[in-house]
C-alpha cells in the first residue's frame, strides 16, 4: 500500500501538472484568436502576394471558406502631436471585422475603418499610451513610410516618405504584448497608398464555417497553392509562443516522472522484501511443480499490479481535482482578484495526455519490478 500510494500521488501530479498547462495554452490561444485568423496564407518568397491571382481566387471560393480578407501590413513611423514611435501598420479590408472579432476587444471608441469624412485608425493600448492619445481626439494620427522605390534626397530628406492622415476612432486591449504595444489597423485603401501598392497584398487571412474540418482544410489549401505560398493555422502562425509552451509543458513531465521513477522504487523494496519472506511459499510451489519461470511471473505481476492499481487511481484523483478547480476554481492565482487576466489556475484535460501518463507509469512500474525478480530471483529460487 505504500508503494501504491506513491505511485498515486506521482501519477495526480502528473494529472494535474498537464492539465494546467493545457488551460494555459488554451488562454493564450483564445487571446490570439481575436487578431490570428484560422488560417493565414503568405508569400513564401517577397513581402507581398498578388490576391487576384488564380490560386487565391481558387481559394476565396471554397465552400469552407466563410471570410476572405486581405491584409497589407508592414512598419511605420507614427506621429501624434509631440510624440512618435515605430509602429506596425495593419491595412485590413471590412470583412477584418468579422474575421477577428475586433468588437469584442475595443476598450474605448468604435471600430471603424473609414467614411465619407477621414480615415480612421484604431490602436491596441500600448501602442495609444506611447503617442499619449485616446479615442476621438481631434488631432490627425500622421504615418511615415520611406518611398520604397524612390532614392533619398539628401537636401530634402522629407521628401523621402509618404504621409497618410488618420484619425484615432478605437483603442483595443487584446492582453498580448506584441499585438498592444505595437499594432495600429487602418483601412487597406489607406495602407496600399501609404506603402505604394496598387492590388498587392501581404497576406490572405481566412475564415472558416464552424462545419469545416480546419485540418482538412489547411491540407486543401496548400493543394491549391502550391509551394510559393505558406499556409498557416493559429498555432502556427504563433509558433514561437506554443514551442516554448509545449516545451515547458514536456520538460514537467519528465521531471515528475524522475519522481515517479523514485516513487518506484518502493516496488523493488517491496518485492524484494516479499520474495525473501514467500522463500518457503516458493518452495511449496517448487515442490507442486512449479517451474522459475511461472514462480517468476508471480511476483512480475505482483509488481506490476502495484503500478497499475496506483496509476488507475492516480489518474482517477487527478481527473477528480481538476473537475473541481475548473468548477470551483480551488487554487487562486493570486490573493487579489482581478489582478491577472483570470483568478484560478485554468485546466484542461485532454485525453492523449491521460494515455500517455498511464502507459508512461505502468511501463516505468514494469522495469521497476522486473529488475527485483530477474536478478534477486536468480539467486533466491534456486
Amino acid at each position: 500500500m505504500v508503494s501504491v500510494c506513491g505511485v498515486v500521488v506521482a501519477t495526480t501530479a502528473l494529472v494535474c501538472a498537464l492539465s494546467v498547462f493545457n488551460g494555459f495554452t488554451n488562454i493564450v490561444a483564445s487571446m490570439f484568436s481575436n487578431f490570428d485568423p484560422v488560417l493565414k496564407i503568405t508569400p513564401r518568397y517577397g513581402k507581398v502576394l498578388d490576391p487576384t491571382a488564380a490560386a487565391i481566387q481558387k481559394v476565396k471560393k471554397l465552400p469552407e471558406v466563410s471570410i476572405f480578407c486581405e491584409v497589407l501590413q508592414d512598419n511605420a513611423l507614427v506621429r501624434y502631436r509631440d510624440r512618435q514611435t515605430v509602429a506596425t501598420v495593419k491595412g485590413v479590408d471590412n470583412n477584418f471585422r468579422y474575421l477577428a472579432r475586433i468588437d469584442s476587444v475595443i476598450i474605448d471608441g468604435r471600430f471603424m475603418l473609414s467614411d465619407s469624412i477621414a480615415n480612421y485608425a484604431t490602436l491596441g493600448a500600448g501602442l495609444a499610451v506611447q503617442l499619449g492619445l485616446r479615442a476621438n481626439f481631434m488631432d490627425p494620427v500622421e504615418i511615415y513610410v520611406p518611398k520604397r522605390d524612390e532614392k533619398i534626397n539628401l537636401a530634402n530628406p522629407a521628401t523621402a516618405f509618404n504621409v497618410e492622415y488618420t484619425f484615432a476612432k478605437a483603442v483595443y486591449a487584446t492582453n498580448q504584448q506584441i499585438y498592444d504595444e505595437d499594432f495600429m489597423i487602418i483601412s487597406l485603401d489607406v495602407a496600399r497608398s501609404l506603402f505604394r501598392y496598387d492590388k498587392e497584398a501581404s497576406a490572405i487571412e481566412l475564415g472558416l464555417h464552424k462545419s469545416a474540418n480546419i485540418a482538412k482544410t489547411e491540407a486543401k489549401i496548400k493543394s491549391i497553392v502550391g509551394d510559393k505560398y505558406w499556409v498557416k493555422n493559429r498555432y502556427e502562425q504563433q509558433d514561437a509562443s506554443y514551442k516554448m509552451m509545449q516545451g515547458e509543458k514536456w520538460v514537467t513531465f519528465l521531471i515528475l516522472c524522475f519522481i515517479l521513477g523514485l516513487s518506484l522504487f518502493n516496488v523493488i523494496g517491496s518485492l524484494s522484501m516479499l520474495m525473501i519472506e514467500k522463500k518457503e511459499d516458493v518452495r511449496t510451489l517448487r515442490n507442486m511443480g512449479a517451474s522459475n519461470r511461472l514462480i517468476r511471473k508471480i511476483f512480475l505481476y505482483e509488481g506490476w499490479m502495484i503500478s497499475g492499481f496506483g496509476a488507475i487511481i492516480g489518474i482517477i484523483l487527478g481527473l477528480i481535482l481538476c473537475l473541481l478547480q475548473q468548477q470551483y476554481g480551488l487554487l487562486k492565482l493570486g490573493k487579489t482578484s482581478g489582478a491577472f487576466i483570470i483568478d484560478a489556475y485554468p485546466v484542461y484535460v485532454e485525453a492523449a495526455d491521460i494515455i500517455t501518463i498511464f502507459v508512461t507509469v505502468v511501463a516505468i512500474g514494469f522495469l521497476a519490478a522486473w529488475y527485483p525478480v530477474h536478478f534477486l530471483g536468480k539467486k533466491w529460487f534456486k
